[in-house]
């Protein structure tokens, strides 16, 4: 048992691991989908069910390491003033990485271009969240707000694009990559939640047996470690593998 961690709560990067699983497999069926002609819908049925699972467990985590990450700044560091600067550089560092996808897109494939994507969504939601730390069991509420309010704005649709990124969704608007702050941020927020109620002050409120040596499920902790790192260079590699074996031709990506 080790409930005070010196460096990482192995658990959060398992599950971490389990959904760069899910989201590799959700990719790959899409990508066969869309560029091979296969007939997987990724919009419907048991393909929605694992993509909206990978994007769930990324964003909740997110909210919740959130909180981990200033209690144990605020926890051992010397000087912890000034911390919102750390997260607005680490939200736009992540944001530029969403901008880099979005000239990529637009380059090489065209339509579907990913304008407001995951990591555009989670580079402005961990700026927007440092202030929502501090409000504790409030952020459970809020949470389920923005799930609700973003509930209902999916059921219409405006004919403006210019707030696109918070649910407003234009007439026509298709992209392979949508995650806007209704109702998305609404999970970061019930993350946070859960990082204050399970993990205050940089340490555990419950026992757990350490298996991160365990080779299975240290593989897992090692791809939540990297999960940036594979979510960027995963699907060229996925498309480069496809490619290769056949399952696409030279038409299918446009230049």
């Amino acid at each position: 048992m080790n409930n005070r961690p010196s460096e990482r709560f192995w658990e959060l990067d398992f599950f971490r691991g389990i959904g760069i699983i899910l989201m590799v497999v959700f990719h790959f069926l899409y990508d066969l989908n869309y560029f091979g002609g296969y007939d997987f819908n990724p919009h419907s049925g048991f393909l929605l069910f694992m993509g909206r699972s990978a994007a769930i467990i990324f964003i909740l985590l997110v909210g919740i390491s959130l909180t981990i990450s200033v209690s144990r700044t605020k926890k051992y560091a010397e000087n912890v003033w000034n911390l919102y600067p750390k997260y607005i550089k680490r939200g736009l560092r992540i944001f530029g990485w969403g901008l880099l996808l979005t000239l990529i897109t637009w380059i090489f494939i065209g339509q579907g271009v990913i304008v407001f994507g995951i990591l555009h969504f989670i580079g402005i939601s961990i700026i927007l969240a440092y202030p929502f730390l501090r409000f504790k069991s409030m952020n459970l509420l809020l949470g389920l707000l923005f799930i609700f309010l973003g509930s209902y704005l999916q059921t219409f649709s405006v004919d403006f694009p210019w707030l696109l990124w918070l649910g407003f969704v234009p007439e026509g608007f298709y992209t392979f990559d949508y995650f806007p702050l209704f109702p998305w941020f609404g999970v970061i927020l019930i993350g946070i939640f859960t990082g204050n109620l399970l993990y205050p002050n940089y340490t555990r409120k419950f026992s757990i047996m350490d298996l991160s040596r365990n080779f299975p499920i240290n593989m897992f902790c090692l791809m939540g470690r990297y999960s940036l790192f594979i979510y960027l260079i995963h699907q060229p590699f996925l498309i480069i593998i496809l490619y290769l074996l056949g399952f696409l031709g030279t038409s299918t990506i446009t230049i």
